[in-house]
């Protein structure tokens, strides 16, 4: 199945909002087997919105659009489209009960408007709103299928996943299991991965195995279809086995996970505890640490020691190391590490100092950056990175190296 995501909205043209919901229906896609070729994005006007199903109609099975279904009279994509494939509009007994508790709950007066968002499609399945008013629909006709789905991310991310999903995975052959698995690598660019692995992506048919590249990481996910769920995985297996072979040094995590939720695991299965000092990453290493649960039990605490004074009164680097070696070296970064470790009593002591950027800092380029690892009764390390980013981009890949060098000094 071939499948098309149209966004309909105005203030998507106008760059007012970003287009999260193409994003977020591509990737669920992706995990039952339909390939999404084309995008687009069209305002609140019928007549564009008509060119716009016209032609995907010529190149997709499936035709999903978001946005449109709301009261106004700018919202038309269920007129449009009943229109364009002579379907009428009828009201949905559930849908209009709903929104009249809803005002009946709230307080609210409700306007004559409103009642326009229980219309669906004559002949649709409805797909209940359970966090919004107007409901979902798919329907087949001819040979094309149509899902309508709220615009609001709120509403229409647990509409698709709680009944849109298993609308299309009904019209999909019944007697095929579609599964997958992400795999997920750092410290490998996308170019470098798909060199490395390139004959095995030229003769994929089943499984499919396709690259995404964010931030310094790169995943793999693989896809695989078959009358039996048990033979689908093993197809995945199989496929994963071939890849790690080849670039298996890279490899860290499965699906959903992070390198910091990898890190904070082993943290907890070792008994370890941390304390962090961070100059360019001003806390950033800490407040990702901080987004995972029971993390007080590893995280001692630690500094945002930014300036050279602050590195001195905070952390208890000596001045002459400063002077002698400047922040942004081996030296600064071995004393940071170890000095924190010491000061919170921890197990661990990592430290961070170097130039974000845009401007270089002690005749070192942006990009500079020293990571230090201090470990009771082990050698500290020191580990220097040569990025070539944007400020924050070079930021979050120091974090995220740090976890990496982490994970790495805790598995070997």
């Amino acid at each position: 199945m071939k499948a098309e995501i149209i966004a309909v909205g105005s203030e998507l043209l106008l760059g007012q909002i970003v287009n999260t919901n193409a994003k977020y229906i591509s990737e669920r896609l992706a995990e039952i087997g339909v390939n999404v070729y084309y995008q687009t994005v069209v305002g609140d006007n019928p007549v564009r919105l008509e060119q716009s199903i016209e032609i995907a109609e010529n190149r997709a099975d499936l035709i999903i659009f978001t946005g449109g279904l709301g009261p106004t009279k700018d919202d038309l994509t269920k007129e449009t489209i009943a229109a364009h494939i002579g379907k009428k509009l009828v009201t949905d007994h559930d849908a209009m009960v709903s929104i009249e508790q809803y005002f009946q709950r709230t307080k609210r007066v409700m306007t004559e408007n409103n009642k326009k968002q229980a219309l669906v499609l004559e002949g649709a399945i409805v797909l209940p709103n359970e966090n919004g008013m107007a409901p979902g629909m798919f329907l087949k006709n001819g040979l094309h299928f149509y899902m309508l789905l709220p615009g609001p991310p709120h509403e229409m991310e647990p509409m698709f996943i709680n009944y849109g999903r298993n609308a299309i995975l009904e019209t999909l052959d019944e007697h095929q299991k579609i599964e997958s698995r992400v795999l997920r690598f750092f410290g490998i660019g996308e170019a470098q991965l798909e060199t490395e692995i390139v004959d095995i992506l030229d003769r994929q048919t089943n499984p499919t195995i396709a690259p995404l590249a964010s931030e310094g990481e790169v995943t793999l996910r693989i896809t695989a279809k078959h009358q039996s769920s048990s033979e689908a995985w093993k197809l995945i297996q199989q496929a994963e086995e071939e890849i790690l072979l080849r670039v298996g040094d890279y490899f860290y995590g499965y699906d959903d996970t992070s390198l910091m939720q990898e890190l904070i695991t082993l943290l907890n299965k070792n008994n370890q505890t941390i304390a962090c000092a961070e100059s360019l990453t001003a806390g950033l290493f800490q407040s990702n640490m901080g987004n995972f649960s029971g993390v007080s039990s590893i995280l001692k605490g630690g500094v945002v020691c930014y300036t050279n004074e602050a590195k001195m009164k905070l952390v208890n680097v000596k001045k002459e190391t400063l002077s002698h070696y400047g922040a942004v070296s081996k030296e600064c970064a071995a004393e940071l590490a170890e000095n924190i470790m010491s000061e919170l009593d921890s197990t661990i002591g990592i430290s961070f100092t170097g130039v974000a950027g845009p401007d270089p800092l002690e005749g070192k380029p942006a990009g500079t950056v020293w990571i230090g690892i201090a470990q009771k009764n082990k050698a500290t390390k020191t580990f220097l990175l040569e990025l070539a980013s944007s400020r924050n981009s070079n930021r979050i890949r120091t974090m995220k190296y740090g976890c990496h060098y982490l994970i790495n000094e805790l598995t070997t």
